[in-house]
């Protein structure tokens, strides 16, 4: 992993982290023919190498020339190389080639060849296998023969290297002609960082983009004219934008092994749609993310600050670190200002300037500091009037308080989650989050911190006592915030209350007799490896701050399934009746999900406990959805259960 825990092996498509758009923008100087990923598996296995499991493993959107012939053309090359010095291997059986964004996978829609090579690991220096010691020279000496006949075969077959690429890209632009879909549009109106990072996605992935002139209103989205977007599918990049919009539901096999969806498009939260006319127009082109450059005036009476921007999380924080107190809107507004009305969603931010401990002229520049900081306009007001709506001096304008969280790692613990809330609160909020180690329970003051973070992981060796100490902290006032496996421990430990979807069984239903070879696949299937569903979302309550849309899509790989509350005012997300939106999930499950809690909260004493199913932070690229867990964070003290 790197700094903040995360496999930058899954990186090549979100491009969440330096290293990969450095790695991103070298590589298409360079375009290679062939490009090789060496890693190291379980001590007890051999040593892998392509080609993948045939079908199922495979990317539909890669020609079939990749597959069945440039990859059976090289494993010659590796198998002749291993054959030489006696080294078990294996091809066919296991592996992804599907997800576009490893280092074996993005070659290969972009007209190269991606390889990965899996050797058994000596862990170190040496390790026990079941049958010999796999010491560190021996694994060195696989991935090095692996290289050499890399070498070898790529330049050996470099005039078929050669005519794939080219008639790669001839066939992405013959393949969009015959594509029903002609181009996609897309816009976001209420988050400019969140649109602007998006555009920086597709900008680094090489992909045409051109502003939409017209305004157009398409399956109930409405995108504006100069302020929405345009990808045509006639492009060098058509798989690329393909890979970033479509939503795929057919699949060959049943048994992933990692993700079975990747929309971009859908992670950001970006509204969307398809085109299938030709009857567009496009205007200018696209080449870089324009600057947010907010004007500021100094304000009167108060500013205030819509929280829907991706943004408004870090600029909250700068306002914190400057000594002002803030006050967040539990119901909607609007205020006059700048000469014209402006409307306010529930969330957003408002900052009295006579109602501080602080000089005028300190508040007019701790504001401005922060409009810099953020690069997000804040509105000054005159008045404490509102023209509709709460006043500025209403009882639902509730103060907020800085958080101050800790969040539990180590043994047993997933880090891939932990790292990804950490990069998030360090990178895109600023806002530092205590780690602390299991085994160092004991010594933590509760008191000394306002919201406790559970990931998905195992807790059941945490000491019975420090469990009550937690319930104790939350009932003073605390918020536990918890997803995945940590939520259904928290049920358990009574930590919140809330009810886990069993699988129903029928009386009469027999168990199927099956051959035992299949059973990989069987149970396979049964699993939730990644796949996109829609929830509803109540906008109204403290975790809905920011959305303007009660349909959302979000990221499911856990097959945790919880009942809808008991109080009526308690499930802030709920899974829709037809929740499916992309990826592969069974029958059972789709049956599973619909209609489930996405999202419960608890309340115990002045305290509450928010629990996720799922994980908000997917890979650090879900934009779309981690407001919900910054916003259980900043206003987590916010909540009481009716």
């Amino acid at each position: 992993v790197n700094h903040y825990w995360f496999d930058l092996n899954r990186d090549w498509l979100p491009l969440v982290h330096p290293e990969s758009k450095a790695r991103i923008d070298f590589y298409h100087q360079w375009m290679p023919n062939m490009v090789t990923d060496f890693h190291e598996m379980g001590t007890n296995s051999t040593y892998f190498f392509e080609p993948t499991k045939p079908y199922g493993s495979e990317n539909p959107l890669v020609p079939r020339s990749n597959y069945d012939g440039l990859n059976n053309m090289m494993a010659k090359y590796f198998s002749k190389a291993l054959d030489d010095i006696g080294s078990l291997y294996f091809t066919k059986e296991v592996y992804d080639n599907s997800y576009p964004g490893y280092g074996s996978t993005y070659p290969d829609i972009h007209g190269g060849l991606g390889i990965v090579f899996e050797q058994a690991s000596s862990r170190g220096h040496l390790q026990q296998s079941l049958t010999k010691q796999v010491e560190f020279r021996f694994t060195i000496r696989n991935h090095l023969r692996s290289s050499l006949a890399t070498v070898q075969g790529t330049v050996n077959e470099r005039v078929t290297f050669l005519r794939h690429q080219r008639e790669f890209f001839t066939s992405s632009l013959s393949s969009a002609n015959t594509d029903p879909i002609k181009a996609y549009l897309f816009g976001e109106a209420n988050d400019k960082t969140r649109l602007n990072t998006f555009i920086d996605l597709l900008l680094r992935h090489k992909i045409q983009i051109y502003k939409n002139p017209q305004s157009a209103s398409i399956n109930g989205q409405s995108f504006q004219g100069g302020q929405s977007y345009i990808v045509p599918t006639g492009q060098k990049q058509y798989r690329m934008a393909k890979s970033i919009f479509e939503k795929v539901k057919s699949f060959h096999d049943s048994v992933f092994y990692d993700a079975s969806a990747w929309s971009m498009a859908l992670a950001y939260g970006i509204p969307h749609s398809e085109l299938r006319s030709t009857r567009f127009q496009m205007g200018d082109a696209v080449t870089s993310v324009e600057n947010q450059s907010p004007s500021f005036k100094e304000a009167p009476y108060a500013y205030v600050l819509r929280w829907s921007d991706l943004n408004a999380p870090k600029a909250l924080t700068h306002l914190f670190n400057s000594g002002l107190y803030v006050h967040a809107a539990q119901k909607p507004f609007s205020v006059n200002t700048n000469g014209a009305r402006k409307d306010y969603g529930s969330g957003s931010l408002l900052i009295a300037v006579a109602d501080q401990e602080m000089a005028v002229n300190q508040v007019h520049q701790a504001v401005r500091e922060a409009s810099i900081h953020s690069g997000l306009q804040f509105d000054g007001v005159s008045t404490g009037t509102s023209v509709s709506g709460i006043d500025l001096g209403s009882r639902n304008f509730r103060v907020i308080k800085k958080p101050k969280a800790l969040m539990i790692v180590g043994e047993g613990i997933y880090l891939y989650e932990a790292g990804e809330i950490w990069h998030l609160l360090d990178t895109r909020v600023g806002l530092p989050i205590t780690k602390v180690d299991k085994i160092d329970l004991p010594n933590v003051k509760l008191s000394d911190y306002t919201t406790v973070v559970l990931v998905n992981g195992n807790y059941s060796d945490i000491q019975n006592s420090w469990v009550e100490e937690l319930k104790a902290w939350i009932k003073a006032g605390g918020t536990l915030i918890t997803q995945k496996s940590a939520t259904a421990w928290a049920i358990k430990q009574e930590l919140g209350t809330a009810e886990i979807r069993e699988k129903k069984k029928e009386d009469d239903t027999e168990t199927p007799r099956l051959d035992y070879v299949t059973s990989r696949d069987y149970r396979g299937a049964k699993r939730i490896g990644g796949s996109i569903y829609e929830i509803d979302l109540d906008i109204t309550h403290p975790i809905g701050y920011g959305y303007t849309s009660r349909k959302i899509p979000i990221y499911r790989n856990s097959t945790l399934f919880l009942e809808p509350s008991n109080n009526e005012f308690s499930t802030v997300g709920l899974y829709t009746s037809n929740p499916w939106v992309s990826g592969f999930v069974s029958k059972e499950n789709r049956e599973l999900i619909a209609n489930s809690a996405a999202i419960v909260v608890s309340g115990n004493g002045r305290g509450r406990t928010i629990m996720f199913t799922d994980n908000t932070n997917f890979r650090g690229t879900w934009l779309g959805t981690s407001k919900l867990f910054l916003n259980a964070l900043f206003f987590g003290d916010l909540i009481s259960e009716p």
